[in-house]
């Protein structure tokens, strides 16, 4: 549990990462899947106010959007904690961004690839702050139609950027994306 003490008597680490990616993509679903307590979201329900700033081409069915952030905590293990900040996707919420980014050792940004161009953004903010991060396509319907290299030649990612395939409602497959981004932001560490 965060802030208990390990079994060594030492606290564990805790790590903030953020889930981000453009509107629709699944960061509120892979929060909610992988966190080990409810986590907090800020939903609310799409007016008809948002008509003409929200972009629904190719995601019809949504009708609710995080107008803050989500939250959730998941253990990896005795000595490390991740805190699970969601970003919200929609343009009109990034000045949060910035904020929700202090303190942040690495960032998982979620891919629609029927709608690449709604991550683009996301891609752009952490590599303009040179905060790590993994991309993982999110399979919706449990289609991947494309391969983590075509993803990435597509994206023009360089080599130390994972690009993982993942279904955000399955909490094995939002774990891994997170193991993923440990383990790249560990190998980091142990290179400079």
């Amino acid at each position: 549990m965060a802030g208990s003490e390990t079994a060594a008597g030492a606290a564990p680490d805790v790590v903030k990462i953020l889930v981000a990616g453009g509107f629709g993509v699944g960061k509120t679903t892979l929060v909610g899947s992988v966190s080990e307590i409810a986590p907090l979201r800020t939903e609310e329900p799409l007016t008809l106010a948002g008509l003409d700033v929200d972009d629904l081409a190719g995601i019809e069915e949504k009708r609710s959007t995080t107008v803050a952030l989500d939250f959730g905590r998941i253990t990896v293990g005795d000595d490390l904690v991740l805190y699970l900040f969601g970003t919200p996707g929609q343009q009109r919420f990034w000045f949060m961004w910035n904020d929700l980014a202090i303190g942040a050792l690495g960032a998982v940004v979620l891919l629609d690839v029927r709608r690449p161009q709604s991550s683009f953004a996301a891609i752009d903010f952490f590599e303009r702050r040179g905060i790590p991060f993994v991309v993982a396509a999110n399979g919706f319907h449990g289609e991947h139609p494309y391969a983590p290299e075509e993803i990435r030649e597509a994206l023009a990612l360089p080599e130390e950027v994972r690009v993982l395939l993942c279904d955000a409602r399955e909490r094995t497959s939002s774990r891994d994306v997170l193991i993923a981004l440990v383990d790249q932001l560990i190998a980091a560490a142990a290179a400079d």
